[in-house]
C-alpha cells in the first residue's frame, strides 16, 4: 500500500570540521508526523553544506517511491502537491551527535 503524504518533516544536524573547513550532516525524515501512518527514514552522516540536506532527503523519498522523480530538484513542487513541508537544521553540533542522529534506533 502506498502512503499518502500529508506532511514531510526533515530535521538535520550539522557538524563543521574546522581544521579542514568541511561541513557534514545527518538527517531524519518523518512522513505524516503524529498520524497513524507515520514513517521515519534516516540519512547517515555525509558531506554537505547549506541546504544540501534537503535535496538528499527528498532524493531518499524518491528512491523509496514516495515522491515522483524530479521532486527532489524542485522543492516548491511539494507546495503544489499540498504537502506540508518543514525543514529544520541544527548547526554547530558535535560530530558524535551528528553521527548518532543518522543511525536508526
Amino acid at each position: 500500500m502506498k502512503t499518502k503524504i500529508k506532511t514531510i518533516d526533515i530535521t538535520a544536524k550539522e557538524w563543521v570540521d574546522k581544521v579542514n573547513g568541511n561541513s557534514y550532516f545527518s538527517a531524519r525524515i518523518t512522513i505524516n508526523y503524529c498520524l497513524k501512518d507515520e514513517i521515519t527514514y534516516h540519512i547517515p552522516f555525509e558531506y554537505g553544506y547549506e541546504d544540501h540536506y534537503k535535496y538528499v532527503a527528498l532524493e531518499k523519498l524518491v528512491k523509496e517511491g514516495l515522491l515522483l522523480e524530479g521532486t527532489e530538484k524542485y522543492i516548491y513542487n511539494l507546495r503544489e502537491m499540498n504537502i506540508i513541508t518543514r525543514f529544520t537544521k541544527h548547526e554547530n553540533c558535535l560530530k558524535r551527535d551528528v553521527i548518532k542522529w543518522g543511525i536508526e534506533n
